[in-house]
C-alpha cells in the first residue's frame, strides 16, 4: 500500500523538485557536480522561461554520499518537505534505494544515471529513468571487447550489486563466443601484474571506484613490461572525468569507457554543452547532460499534468520530450521495473594515446 505524504507547501508559489547527487565522499563526487549543474541550468532556464505557468521552479538539493542508508532517509525528508518530484542520482545502488523509497511514498522519482536494470524490485509507476539500462551498455561492451579480439578477460571487482550484475552480463555474452571471463577479486596493486600474467589475460576490467583503487592498479599494470599489449578497461565511465587524467596522465590513456552521447550533438545539446562549459569551466561529462534532460522532462510535465504527484506519475508515457541528446520518450520495456527512455544513445570511448585531453569513440550504438 502507497502512503502518501502530502504537508502543506512552504511557499505555494514555487514549486520544488528534490534533487540527489553524491557531493561528497565516498560518492563520485566530481560526477555529482555535473549532474547537478545540469539540473540547475535546466532549472534556470525553466525559470527564465516563465516558470511552470508562472510560479518558480527550485531545487532542493540532498547530498547522497554514494549511502543507501542516506539517499532513503533524504528522499523521506523531501517527500514530507513537499516536493513534487525527485530526481538525479549516479551510483545504481544508491538510485535503487531511492527509488525503493519514492515507490513506498508515492512519489515521482525520474532517476538521472544509475542503469541498473531492476531499479526497483517489483514493477512501479512511480519512477522512470534517462540512462540506459545496465544490460544495453555492457552487451555493447563485450561485443567490442571481442571483436578487438579479446577472449580471456579479467575482472577486478569490488563488492556490489552493480559491479555483481555487470561481470554477469559480460560473462553471460562472451561466453557463447568462446570468451572467458575471469574474476580477481580486488587484489593489491603490487600482486595484479603476477595474476594478469597467470592467468593468461588480455584485458583487464576496472569495476572499482575512482580513484582508489582503480588510480594504483592503472599504475601497477602499466609499470609492469609484461602487461605491455594488455588492455585496461572501465565500462563505468572512470576515465570520463578531469581528474582520471590528472592523477594518471598518459597512463589514463587508450582505457575505453560507456559514455551515454551521440555522434554529434542536436542543436540543444550544443547550445547547452556550451552553457555547461562555461558553468563547470571544463568540457561537460555525459552526466552533466543527464542531469539536464531530467529536469527538461519534469519541467515539461509539471506544465502539461500539474504538480499532484499521482498525476505526475501517470504521465510517464504521455512524455514526448526535446532533450539534449535526442527525442524523450519512456514506455515500458521488458526486463526493465520502470519506465524506461529506450534507448539513449550509448558510445564506447576512450582518452587518445596521442592527446590524452581528447576523446576517441571507437563504437556508436
Amino acid at each position: 500500500m502507497v502512503t502518501q505524504v502530502r504537508p502543506p507547501r512552504r511557499d505555494e508559489s514555487t514549486l520544488t523538485i528534490g534533487a540527489l547527487a553524491p557531493l561528497t565522499s565516498p560518492g563520485w563526487a566530481e560526477a555529482g557536480q555535473h549532474l547537478l549543474a545540469g539540473m540547475q541550468l535546466a532549472v534556470a532556464e525553466a525559470n527564465a522561461a516563465g516558470g511552470i505557468d508562472g510560479r518558480p521552479l527550485e531545487l532542493l538539493v540532498r547530498d547522497t554520499a554514494a549511502d543507501p542508508q542516506r539517499a532513503e532517509a533524504v528522499v523521506t525528508e523531501l517527500a514530507a518537505l513537499g516536493v513534487a518530484a525527485v530526481a538525479g542520482e549516479y551510483h545504481s545502488v544508491v538510485a535503487r534505494a531511492a527509488a525503493t523509497r519514492a515507490d513506498a511514498l508515492g512519489l515521482p522519482f525520474l532517476c538521472s544515471s544509475a542503469v541498473l536494470d531492476e531499479l526497483t524490485e517489483q514493477p512501479t509507476r512511480w519512477v522512470a529513468r534517462i540512462a540506459p539500462a545496465q544490460s544495453i551498455g555492457w552487451r555493447l561492451y563485450g561485443d567490442f571487447l571481442l571483436e578487438s579480439g579479446h577472449r580471456r578477460i579479467a575482472v577486478v571487482a569490488q563488492p556490489s550489486v552493480y559491479w555483481q550484475c555487470g561481470t554477469g552480463i559480460l560473462r553471460d555474452h562472451i561466453a557463447p563466443h568462446g570468451g572467458t571471463v575471469i574474476e580477481l577479486g580486488t587484489p593489491a596493486p603490487e600482486s595484479i601484474a603476477d595474476a594478469l600474467v597467470a592467468h593468461g589475460a588480455t584485458a583487464l576490467l576496472l569495476l572499482v571506484g575512482h580513484p582508489d583503487p582503480a588510480v594504483p592498479l592503472v599504475r601497477a599494470v602499466r609499470g609492469d613490461k609484461r602487461l605491455a599489449g594488455l588492455l585496461i578497461g572501465a565500462p563505468a565511465g572512470q576515465p570520463e572525468f578531469a581528474t582520471w587524467a590528472e592523477l594518471l596522465g598518459e597512463h589514463g590513456a587508450g582505457v575505453p569507457f560507456l559514455r551515454y552521447l551521440p555522434r554529434e550533438l542536436p542543436p540543444l545539446g550544443a547550445r547547452v554543452d556550451k552553457e555547461l562549459r562555461e558553468l563547470l569551466g571544463a568540457a561537460p561529462s555525459f552526466v552533466a547532460f543527464e542531469g539536464y534532460d531530467t529536469i527538461a522532462v519534469l519541467a515539461e510535465l509539471l506544465r502539461s499534468h500539474g504538480a499532484d504527484r499521482a498525476s505526475l506519475a501517470a504521465a510517464w508515457a504521455d512524455a514526448d520530450v526535446d532533450g539534449t541528446r535526442g527525442r524523450i520518450r519512456f514506455s515500458r520495456t521488458q526486463g526493465i521495473s520502470v519506465q524506461q527512455w529506450a534507448w539513449p544513445p550509448v558510445q564506447i570511448v576512450d582518452r587518445d594515446p596521442a592527446a590524452p585531453e581528447r576523446f576517441r569513440v571507437l563504437r556508436n550504438r
